[in-house]
């Protein structure tokens, strides 16, 4: 007697459950944000201090911007996961943008004390190179997840080629 098996259906989940879920996806990157912000209080007053390259902008911008950043991202983040339920190519994709995404992330919290609290611009230039290469693979595999992912992630992308910018000015500057 051979045994039957259900086959593995998306979860249908309820307006309760894509709430809680969509607010994890937010809420690892803003904390994470925030927790970083805590270890570099003086970040914002140091930058001010720094030599600056042209089109820097004032320190105030800075936490707006990546408030908005890490919202986008938790949001594309949560297309990613659940987007792909149901279809074993489109979760197998998933998976492995799920990771290229946590470990951008680990580059993106390690960048700051690399440049404000150890003072190692041209590493932290580096390291920004290659966590700039992380989303741009990540982008590209979430295209091919869901659309709208990709396009919260592009300001993210636009704002780390500015940050590259700003990086490499204050490394030959100072």
């Amino acid at each position: 007697m051979k045994k039957v098996t259900k086959s593995k259906k998306p979860q249908n989940l309820t307006t309760w459950g894509k709430f809680w879920r969509i607010m994890l996806s937010i809420i690892v990157p803003l904390g994470g944000g925030f927790i970083i912000s805590l270890f570099t209080m003086d970040a914002m007053k140091k930058f001010s201090t720094f030599n600056q390259p042209p089109l820097a902008p004032p320190a105030w911008l800075f936490p707006i911007a990546w408030t908005v950043l890490y919202i986008l991202m938790g949001l594309a983040s949560y297309l990613i996961w659940f987007r792909s339920h149901g279809d074993r190519k489109l979760a197998k994709c998933s998976k492995f943008a799920l990771v290229l995404y946590g470990v951008q992330l680990v580059f993106n919290f390690a960048w700051t004390p690399f440049f404000f609290s150890l003072g190692w611009y041209w590493f932290a230039f580096g390291w920004l190179l290659v966590m700039w290469a992380l989303i741009i693979v990540l982008m590209v595999k979430s295209f091919k997840i869901s659309r709208a992912a990709f396009f919260m992630l592009l300001p993210y992308i636009l704002w780390c080629t500015f940050a590259a910018y700003l990086n490499c000015g204050i490394a030959i500057l100072n």
